[in-house]
């Protein structure tokens, strides 16, 4: 089945609420456009995040990362972005979001963001 880019984030109930632990992602496909020339950017992202009530369906994020393939955006702003949707979609205790971006025009971009309740 195919799947389409989605701006969703899905969560699930988290079955440990009681305790605080920390959940570790990496992707290492994340693309968007830059908005300058057109040409695409590419990124690893690492996103850590302490839950509280819910996780993130990992899936749901996989398609929701997917969703910028297609948009034009600045490093700054898409990284903000996935925190700001990440954070409105858990409810963590804690987030941090990192995209390390590969080098372009002679310039390696790392822009790191976090959340804390």
């Amino acid at each position: 089945m195919f799947n389409q880019p989605s701006k969703s984030l899905v969560t699930v109930p988290n079955p440990h609420p009681d305790r605080r632990y920390t959940v570790e992602m990496e992707t290492q496909e994340f693309t968007t456009l830059c908005p300058m020339t057109g040409q695409p950017d590419f990124a690893t992202i690492y996103i850590q995040y302490e839950p509280d009530q819910k996780l993130v369906e990992l899936k749901s994020l996989k398609l929701y990362l997917w969703s910028y393939r297609n948009e034009t955006s600045y490093h700054e702003d898409c990284v903000n972005r996935i925190l700001n949707d990440f954070v409105a979609a858990a409810e963590p205790h804690y987030a941090k979001v990192v995209g390390d971006f590969t080098i372009r025009g002679g310039i390696h971009t790392k822009v790191t963001v976090e959340y804390r309740k």
